[in-house]
């Protein structure tokens, strides 16, 4: 079972704050650094320092660190070019030495789009669906030769489609609750499927979908990597438990019912029962960036069983 962190920034935190988060998931042994892609905060959080954006962060962390995977959950498809997205993503590759995962999906915070003058399109999961037409496309253009696409929403015209990433190919993930199209969009893209704060009879249910959709497309279902996003709140005992979840405003019944939360023991255990269903993967949502301690006991009491 591979373990990673997964940041909130949106909801308040500075470059150096990720900087010292991503630093401890190198030190601690951890497999990744993930960060969502948002711009506006979201329930009470006040969002101060006010928000950092994905790929920049992601290019700081690159030179930065060593060995730890980068990547998004997910960069949101309203937000960039696919073209322009193509570079980016393949020059953070370069920076971190082969590193980087880009995790793409359509966008939805219709809230921040208005906020920051972002267009909201009507139609995003036809235009997801050609983002990733061109971004694996242009990757995967010989070099010396050019891409060009002719689609709905996009068109590139004799494109170098450079720079080309350090990675042969850079693992693209793809993640969603939906019954048809999203499995669909997986079994033609993904290197991973990624299921949010879902439940494990709904991601069992899920995987089965995509990996149904896999064999469909040509595939064997077990070529992608099946993970889960599960908020964590994980303590030595209820006390500690319980202070961390009033400091990320929850409470203790519901994170237990719907995240990863209790002691050690407790999360253990409910890993595995992803773990039965599928999942190889999963990523830690950490909350609270300050709490360091929280990362070394889940890299000490619970990856230490997982590894």
């Amino acid at each position: 079972m591979d373990l990673r962190i997964f940041t909130e920034p949106q909801q308040g935190a500075s470059y150096d704050t990720l900087l010292t988060v991503a630093k401890a998931t190198e030190d601690l042994g951890f497999d990744a650094f993930f960060r969502s892609d948002h711009y506006l905060a979201m329930g009470s959080a006040d969002g101060l320092p006010g928000p950092t954006d994905a790929w920049i962060t992601l290019a700081g962390l690159a030179r930065e660190t060593r060995r730890i995977r980068l990547g998004t959950l997910m960069t949101a498809g309203t937000f960039r070019l696919p073209g322009v997205l193509a570079i980016q993503v393949a020059q953070v590759d370069q920076m971190s030495g082969g590193r980087v995962e880009l995790g793409l999906g359509a966008g939805w915070f219709e809230e921040e789009h208005k906020a920051y003058g972002i267009p909201f399109p009507k139609e995003k999961f036809g235009r997801l669906e050609e983002q990733l037409a061109i971004v694996t496309g242009l990757w995967g253009t010989e070099a010396g030769r050019t891409f060009d696409f002719d689609g709905a929403y996009y068109q590139l015209t004799d494109c170098p489609a450079l720079p080309k990433p350090a990675q042969r190919k850079v693992p693209v993930l793809i993640g969603g609750h939906g019954a048809k199209r999203t499995p669909r969009l997986a079994a033609k893209y993904a290197d991973e499927f990624n299921i949010p704060f879902a439940s494990v009879e709904d991601s069992e249910r899920q995987f089965g979908r995509v990996r149904a959709a896999a064999e469909e497309a040509g595939r064997k279902g077990d070529e992608l990597v099946y993970s889960n996003v599960l908020v964590a709140c994980i303590g030595k005992d209820d006390a500690e438990v319980a202070r961390r979840a009033a400091v990320i405003g929850r409470d203790v019944a519901e994170l237990k019912e719907n995240g990863l939360a209790g002691s050690p023991a407790e999360v253990v255990d409910k890993i595995g029962r992803y773990a039965a269903v599928g999942s190889s993967r999963v990523y830690f949502q950490i909350l609270d960036l300050d709490d360091l301690d929280h990362l070394e006991l889940i890299s000490s009491e619970v990856q230490s069983q997982l590894g």
